[in-house]
């Protein structure tokens, strides 16, 4: 197949044809393009008197809607203004994210994001991608056909229960799909009309939620065992009979299912979990990084972690995968990383809450060979013996990283490398402020949430935020070029040593980990190129030159602009 057919699959037309005349073009999002529709436009289409007589740039539409958002003084009404624009004009709304993902990301996304979904049913004006629920369950396939696109090759799916750190959030949760796939097309070029969000609203345990009377989502308990298994089932088989070369992510799903699901169904159809393997692969790139400033090598550190979730998870996942293919020993490895779940050190001699981190459960002869008691392994008892290099966070508990801890951690270590990945920002396990000043300045901060530079005695040091942004849209991308069959985790790994690659030395001297978000579809770009050379190395999927390449995914990445509408000829009895 030659590249224009291969991109002709992912990218819009540049020119659309259409027998719709008048208000339903500027009724419909995907086409509006509101006072910058040209005169000629106008005329053809039906919209003379219609408008106001000014025809406007795209470029002066930007000014004016960032002036609209300015002038909201709350981050929740940006939110909304955003949200309200993307339903009147969709390649508005992404051509504005597009050139300000630094100032927008975190509205869009977390760490706006989370209110919203908490307070989705109050703030709802229109709805957007599918719904899904138990009674709909012998008629998946027709639902999805209702979808506004037929050719659908990304979907988001949430079942809801773990949105962000913040639990349960029922129907709201839907805020997560929308918000992922707004960073896909503004930083990955994927068309709008190849992505769709998805909600398996399976009901909610959240008494806040059933006990609201203006609640939109499913009313009942949540789903549970063979029930929700079946559920899911047959929304795989689904997508499978009505988009069956579509990509799917799976989105804050609880650990409970989202191990199981991602394990029971990768190589059914090409999905990854981003809460396990993007996090563990834009983590681990903060690690590289960092590395680059100390001149470490990685089978050098010790990391411990405080949460043993997903995130965690997925982190010692993906750097243990990093470690065996620098040649370091099996043993090695498993001495390397210690992690603690909500009852403490998880150990091999008492039973772990979740299987799936039964593999980082400490070992006898790792307690041994650290001299570590179980008697009194508090987390700054493991650091004193253990002597972290690396300590990262993800329990959703504000203040878990305390003062005494820090500074046990960096009396062992010159460089140590502090990670509070939690989010939202107010859930961070310490801040960076604290980080820097319990270490006199000497520790490599990254968190999971934004937060401003900080000054530290006359310094400005740049935090980066480990935001799983840098890593899926160019995995997604990649894969979706290459029509992967199935994103295994050495995709990830790929991705993570990428992006540590892209930060310059400037932002590594100060303090950065990783690149500046306006760098994104550089970094994307970068990502999605080595995806697509390792798919062809692996026969994972379809084999494009690699002289090719880099030239396919720029042509694959979409940028929003306004296309000539023409009309179609009405068919003739």
């Amino acid at each position: 197949m030659n590249r224009e057919k291969r991109l002709s699959s992912i990218c819009p037309p540049d020119i659309i044809q259409t027998a719709k005349r008048g208000a339903w073009l500027l009724k419909n999002p995907a086409v509006n393009k509101g006072l910058a529709f040209p005169r000629a436009e106008r005329e053809t289409l039906g919209l003379s008197g219609m408008l106001p007589p000014r025809v406007l740039t795209i470029e002066q539409q930007v000014q004016l809607e960032k002036e609209h958002i300015r002038a909201k003084t709350d981050d929740l009404e940006k939110y909304i203004g955003l949200v309200g624009l993307q339903e009147r004009n969709e390649i508005l709304f992404y051509r504005v994210l597009t050139e300000n993902l630094v100032d927008y990301m975190p509205i869009v996304y977390t760490p706006t994001v989370g209110q919203a979904c908490q307070q989705f049913t109050h703030i709802f004006r229109s709805a957007r991608g599918i719904w899904l629920t138990p009674d709909d369950q012998d008629r998946i396939p027709q639902l999805l056909r209702n979808a506004p696109w037929a050719d659908i090759r990304l979907i988001v799916v949430t079942d809801n229960e773990r949105i962000l750190g913040l639990g349960d959030q029922g129907a709201g949760g839907m805020g997560i799909p929308i918000g992922k796939l707004a960073l896909y097309v503004a930083g990955a070029g994927i068309h709008p009309s190849r992505c769709l969000p998805i909600s398996l609203d399976v009901g909610t345990n959240n008494s806040d939620l059933l006990n609201d009377p203006y609640y939109m989502g499913y009313r009942e308990r949540r789903l549970r065992g063979r029930p929700y298994e079946e559920f899911v089932e047959a929304f795989i088989q689904g997508v499978q009979e009505v988009w069956p070369r579509a990509l799917l992510q799976w989105e804050d799903f609880h650990a409970d299912q989202a191990f199981t699901l991602l394990e029971r169904y990768r190589q059914r159809l090409p999905s990854f979990n981003d809460d396990i393997q993007g996090t563990g692969s834009v983590a681990s790139a903060g690690i590289f990084a960092g590395l680059r400033v100390t001149g470490e090598k990685l089978g050098d550190q010790r990391i411990m972690y405080l949460g043993a979730g997903e995130a965690c998870t997925g982190i010692a996942e993906t750097l243990a995968d990093a470690m065996r293919a620098e040649g370091v020993h099996a043993d090695d490895i498993r001495r390397a990383q210690i992690m603690f779940d909500i009852d403490g050190l998880l150990h091999s001699k008492r039973v772990a809450r979740d299987a799936h981190n039964h593999e980082y459960a400490v070992r006898p002869d790792v307690l041994k060979h650290y001299v570590l008691k179980l008697t009194h392994a508090s987390p700054v008892e493991v650091i004193k013996t253990f002597k972290p290099t690396v300590l990262i966070g993800a329990t959703a508990c504000a203040g878990a990283f305390t003062q005494e801890m820090i500074v046990e951690l960096a009396k062992h270590v010159r460089r140590p490398i502090i990670m509070p990945m939690s989010n939202p920002t107010h859930k961070a396990e310490c801040t960076p402020k604290q980080a820097l000043e319990w270490t006199d300045g000497r520790a490599l901060v990254a968190t999971g949430s934004p937060f401003e530079p900080v000054r530290y005695k006359g310094r400005e040091i740049i935090i980066g935020q480990a935001n799983n942004v840098y890593i899926f849209p160019g995995v997604g991308l990649g894969a979706m070029i290459a029509e992967v069959r199935e994103v295994p985790t050495e995709m990830f790994a790929i991705a993570a040593r990428t992006l540590a690659d892209c930060v310059t030395a400037d932002r590594l001297e100060r303090g950065g980990l990783y690149p500046n978000q306006n760098d994104l579809r550089r970094v994307t770009a970068k990502i999605a190129a080595a995806v697509i050379r390792y798919a062809a190395d692996k026969n994972l999927g379809r084999r494009i030159p690699d002289h090719e390449v880099e030239d396919t995914v720029a042509a694959s990445m979409w940028y929003p602009d306004y296309v000539p509408i023409v009309p179609k000829e009405r068919d003739r009895d």
